[in-house]
């Protein structure tokens, strides 16, 4: 497969970081004056600091000139922040113009991140990127911390090599969605409850459950071949076709006539699903998804393994070690086709390598519960937080 043929994709994520450059340039007024009259106005219980995204850079001038420390928050994982704080150094090195050729080589300093995993932008667009970078990691380092939706368990040696990378106190206090009841979290779509009703219906650990996340957009013919794959698999499926997954389509239009007739009750598509209910019940045996790394950390939490379609930015970096770290998932990779997608499922839900990264998984599910408990490694970074902000 071409790794660089996603020029939708690799568009789309252009002009996102173009509405944020622009965002970061416009909002400094009305930010300013809004934090100035919260400072003002709350002198007996005064705001000790500001924690703001890495992409609002602009926030960390602004919290300067109110004398108001900045503590930075990152969603994703640590290693995939470490790769996009090198990339300007790794596109003086070559490594992001990197052709066919080496497509599938390993990047020496990020193992087991091959070259096409860190290509993801445009060549077009590059310059601007790193551009947007250069200001961006500056504004990191000259905050006051850094919050991280991970943990120290699951990312010990890149942790070990943010703070070398970043000499500020770092706080890894994830997952973060486990803080909250699913219940409570907010949703893109109203979220279809009958599919947990159908999953009451199925067997253990025999259902594949499909979601592309909330932005990931596909072509016709690749929506195609995850229907077939789905369908010939055999397998029972839950798949989540939000309205605007296909460019040019309005939900399940594009399927063949009688396909769903043809499945036998053996599939269930919904527009959105209770992402969490469905991973947590005992029904669910694997997880086909884009990496986003919220859904990977829903995936872990929940000891669903995984099949890794990987779309862009973070994603492909998730995916890596996903399948290459934890090894606990297949990483689809090379193509959409109906008979990849059929061999990957069976591999994870059928042949013995599946039950192997089941095993790794529910270790992982431990893990990750573990963290979160009194003593565990979120627990004190938490912890150690508060009393930080409060020193501050």
């Amino acid at each position: 497969m071409d790794y660089r043929k996603n020029q939708v994709v690799s568009s789309d994520v252009y002009d996102l970081i173009a509405l944020i450059k622009i965002l970061n340039s416009n909002c400094v007024t009305s930010f300013r004056d809004c934090l100035s009259k919260l400072l003002s106005s709350n002198v007996e219980d005064p705001i000790v600091c500001l924690v703001t995204d890495a992409l609002w850079y602009f926030t960390q001038s602004v919290a300067n000139g109110l004398k108001l420390p900045r503590i930075v928050l990152r969603t994703s994982n640590i290693f995939s922040f470490l790769v996009h704080k090198s990339m300007p150094s790794l596109h003086e090195r070559g490594y992001l113009s990197v052709q066919d050729s080496r497509a599938e080589n390993r990047v020496p300093e990020f193992s087991p991140l091959k070259f096409k995993d860190i290509h993801w932008v445009e060549a077009s667009h590059l310059e601007s990127v790193l551009q947007f970078l250069s200001i961006l990691i500056p504004e990191v380092k000259a905050s006051s911390g850094l919050i991280f939706n991970s943990n120290e368990d699951l990312e010990q040696e890149a942790l070990t090599k943010c703070s070398l990378d970043f000499p500020i106190p770092t706080f890894s206090i994830g997952p973060f969605h486990k803080y909250f009841p699913a219940s409570s979290c907010s949703s893109l779509l109203p979220q279809d409850q009958s599919c947990i009703t159908w999953l009451d219906k199925q067997a253990p650990n025999s259902v594949i459950y499909v979601s592309f996340g909330s932005i990931a957009a596909m072509n016709e013919a690749d929506f195609l071949e995850v229907a077939w794959g789905l369908a010939n698999s055999k397998h029972h499926f839950l798949w989540v076709v939000r309205p605007g997954l296909v460019h040019g389509s309005e939900w399940l239009e594009l399927l063949p006539n009688g396909f769903l007739e043809m499945l036998g009750g053996r599939g269930n598509i919904v527009k959105w699903a209770p992402q969490q209910e469905v991973l947590a019940h005992p029904s669910t045996g694997g997880f086909w998804t884009h990496c986003g790394w919220n859904s990977s950390l829903e995936s872990l939490c929940e000891g669903v393994p995984m099949i890794c379609q990987p779309s862009f930015g973070d994603q492909k970096v998730d995916a890596r070690y996903i399948s290459h770290v934890w090894k606990v998932g297949v990483h689809l990779e090379f193509k959409i086709e109906r008979g990849e997608i059929e061999k990957a499922i069976k591999k994870l839900m059928v042949d013995a390598e599946g039950q192997e990264m089941r095993d790794r998984v529910k270790l992982l599910k431990e893990m990750m519960n573990l963290c979160l408990k009194r003593g565990g490694s979120s627990y004190k970074s938490l912890d150690n937080l508060v009393t930080y902000m409060l020193s501050l």
